[in-house]
């Protein structure tokens, strides 16, 4: 099976130039349009690993515990691949891998209890193992098994799981992989998975400085290279053929105003969250309570400051152990003064999946101090109530529902926080403006 083919430099006048790899890698990192700026660097990518992970989890324990069904809708794996599937561009469609077909019968993890075993067995493997040999040989496990229509696709999953052991999978990947190097991967197959898996890993290796220990970031080149983003690099030491790929490779950005547009979007989503955590914020500090901002949201300019200026620096309970670091990343939480305990917190979901927030609620839940908690609370947009309230249905979630989760809509916080602030006292106007959701 051929895995790869070495790019190399092109001779004469062009020998002291980068190579064509190392061209396209600078290209691609500057590029506003590229996964690199637009996905891998986006600062909610790295929180929804935990979220992910804790899904992953909740799959494991409804097949060992034989209630995981027999259907891909409904089901806990489906809520996890669909908070895969919103990670922007590169994993949209993840999901068409492990939708039920049951004309083919596929993929054969649903009515199929042994298979469904099987693919359980391969999950809490990779969530429980460290190294990359446990992870190859899990993967090689579940391919003997033979098991129909479930393929490379699940290494989406694992990738969350271990990004820096298990990159991801599309045909767009594999299309770019093959194009960039010259091999003939083909779809579908685990042992043509794990070889340009290998290849990939020497990409990554030969390109370290331009790339990451986080196979997301070569992921991200191949899936802009096979979706057609960037023209293929020659593989011949030939100058002309070089300046014309050149030349091609400066005219992607002929697509500017689209990708300026999207990029504002994104810009003023990732605004109006930073905005709606500072009016929690304000209000907490207001009421008297000690505040917490999510560790990775900080440092986030808001005003003339920063959006933790005035909170904890530290979560008091929440230096280590299960569940800590999911905790941390909460959007905000309030804490009463005196006991340092947990009152309120708060997840502000304008775009991101509803799902990661619940799962980041869901640690807090089952921790300690949820007997102390007087509201856990959904922020979101006014028009996202319904979408708040289906995934709450969600049996994996049980355990939130039963703190009484409630919604509180943008609205009803900018509208009624200053009167908040200036004559409310304790958690009673935050219950009052916000909603029951069971």
């Amino acid at each position: 099976m051929q895995t790869s083919t070495a790019l190399s430099a092109p001779g004469g006048a062009a020998a002291n130039s980068p190579s064509p790899i190392a061209a396209l890698l600078n290209k691609w990192r500057d590029d506003p349009g590229g996964t690199y700026r637009t996905w891998f660097l986006w600062e909610e990518r790295v929180k929804n690993f935990r979220s992910i992970r804790r899904g992953i989890q909740q799959v494991v324990a409804e097949i060992k515990a034989g209630t995981f069904g027999v259907a891909y809708r409904g089901s806990s794996l489906e809520t996890v691949v669909h908070s895969i599937a919103e990670q922007r561009q590169i994993f949209k469609g993840a999901d068409h891998a492990f939708l039920w077909k049951p004309k083919l019968r596929i993929p054969d993890i649903y009515e199929n209890p042994d298979n469904q075993l099987a693919f359980g067995r391969l999950l809490d493997t990779c969530v429980c193992c460290t190294v990359e040999q446990q992870v190859v040989a899990a993967i090689r496990e579940i391919d003997a098994k033979g098991i129909k229509g479930l393929g490379p696709a699940v290494a989406n999953l694992l990738y969350f799981l271990h990004p820096t052991i298990v990159p991801p999978f599309n045909t767009a990947i594999v299309n770019g992989y093959n194009a960039l190097t010259g091999a003939k991967v083909k779809l579908g197959r685990w042992d043509e998975y794990l070889a340009m898996r290998q290849g990939i890993l020497a990409l990554n290796a030969a390109h370290r400085g331009l790339l990451s220990n986080d196979l997301g970031a070569v992921g991200g080149l191949l899936f802009d290279v096979g979706s057609g983003r960037y023209p293929t690099p020659p593989r011949e030491d030939d100058a002309g053929a070089r300046a014309a790929w050149e030349a091609d490779l400066a005219r992607v950005r002929d697509e500017g105003a689209k990708v300026a547009r999207v990029l504002a979007e994104a810009r003023e989503s990732d605004h109006t969250h930073t905005e709606v955590q500072g009016w929690l914020r304000d209000l907490g500090l207001s009421l008297g309570y000690d505040v917490w901002i999510a560790a990775n949201d900080r440092s986030r300019p808001l005003g003339g400051g920063k959006l933790g200026d005035g909170c904890l620096s530290a979560l008091p309970g929440f230096d280590a152990g299960p569940g800590a670091d999911a905790v941390r990343l909460i959007d905000v939480l309030w804490l009463d003064k005196g006991t340092r305990r947990i009152v309120a917190a708060y997840e502000v979901e304008h775009t991101t999946s509803i799902y990661s927030g619940i799962v980041r609620m869901l640690d807090l839940a089952l921790g300690a101090e949820a007997h102390a908690l007087e509201g856990m609370f959904l922020v979101a947009p006014d028009g996202r109530e319904g979408e708040v309230r289906e995934q709450l249905a969600r049996p994996a979630f049980s355990r939130v529902a039963d703190l009484k989760v409630r919604y509180l809509p943008y609205g009803e916080l900018k509208a009624h926080r200053e009167t908040i602030a200036k004559f409310g006292h304790g958690m009673k106007p935050i219950q009052a403006i916000s909603r029951a959701l069971v």
